[in-house]
């Protein structure tokens, strides 16, 4: 189903990004780095069949309200009809170009919170004195790592199927992983191995430094945490029970504040003023927490 709608993509709308190149150069470097599996014209066309999806859902929403639903004057009605399918169909193309700068984002977050972890395992296997490419297949098969055994298996891809030595594979993939933290590992391997250093050391020092780190990064998110919570306690608890009693007060001593019904100030502050600063504060949480 996905293959059949790239390909009707790219039959309806692959004109887009041949004629204007520029649309592609912000995905053309993120996409392989995201792990989606597609060239950046396909993506581009892709992204445009479903902007004209949306634009031509949101528009037969909005003319089946305006005629059915809603009473209009002619001038609100063809400003409507213009104005928010627009406005939708942005949206979309805009989510569908930044989607994969959020995945790499996603995948780097991933690979930075496994990293620490999948180096103490490297050191271990590399004590036992077994090469770097074997080291790659043992904990390509670790799904425990998710998407660092993703970037494993794409090492132990290039050597075996096609052929690349183990550093030329671990190079490919430096160029393409979405971690800088892992990019640096990687080549750090390649200079030890090509330098002749000693690779248990290598790893024993990098894999301490990164636990260090790591530990670091979840206390001092902890430390967030707690003043978050504080935060809300304040602002999102304690004021809105104040605003209410408050407005339950100048209700009794006067019903009306600048021409608006107090009552429908309480009521507009219960039910969407509060469920709104909760779902903010959610998302915020959501793009600010660190995977331990």
């Amino acid at each position: 189903m996905l293959t059949y709608y790239t390909r009707l993509s790219t039959k309806l709308f692959g004109w887009i990004p041949k004629k204007y190149p520029e649309i592609i150069k912000p995905v053309k470097s993120t996409l392989p780095k995201a792990g989606i599996k597609q060239t950046p014209n396909n993506y581009v066309s892709t992204v445009c069949l479903t902007t004209f999806i949306g634009y031509s859902i949101s528009l037969l929403s909005l003319l089946f309200l305006v005629l059915v639903v809603l009473e209009l004057n002619i001038f609100l009605m063809i400003i409507s009809v213009i104005f928010f399918p627009l406005v939708i169909s942005l949206i979309v193309f805009t989510i569908g170009l930044f989607y994969p700068y959020q995945k790499v984002l996603s995948r780097s977050r991933n690979i930075s919170t496994n990293l620490p972890f999948a180096i103490a395992h490297m050191g271990a296997i590399a004590a036992s004195g077994i090469p770097p490419s074997a080291i790659f297949k043992l904990l390509a098969e670790f799904k425990e790592y998710d998407v660092l055994s993703e970037e494993m298996k794409k090492i132990v891809r290039n050597i075996d199927v096609f052929g690349l030595d183990p550093m030329s594979a671990m190079r490919e993939v430096a160029n393409r992983t979405p971690s800088e933290k892992f990019k640096q590992l990687l080549l750090g391997l390649v200079s030890t191995i090509e330098g002749g250093g000693d690779l248990k050391t290598y790893l024993k020092n990098a894999g301490e430094q990164a636990l260090f780190t790591w530990r670091m990064r979840r206390q001092k998110y902890l430390q967030q945490l707690s003043a978050y919570a504080e935060f809300y306690t304040g602002l999102l608890i304690a004021a809105p029970l104040f605003i209410v009693s408050l407005f339950s007060v100048m209700y009794m001593i006067q019903p009306e504040l600048g021409g608006f019904d107090i009552l429908i100030l309480m009521r507009m502050s219960i039910y969407l003023l509060v469920p709104s600063l909760n779902l903010g504060f959610l998302v915020f949480l959501q793009t600010t927490q660190i995977e331990m």
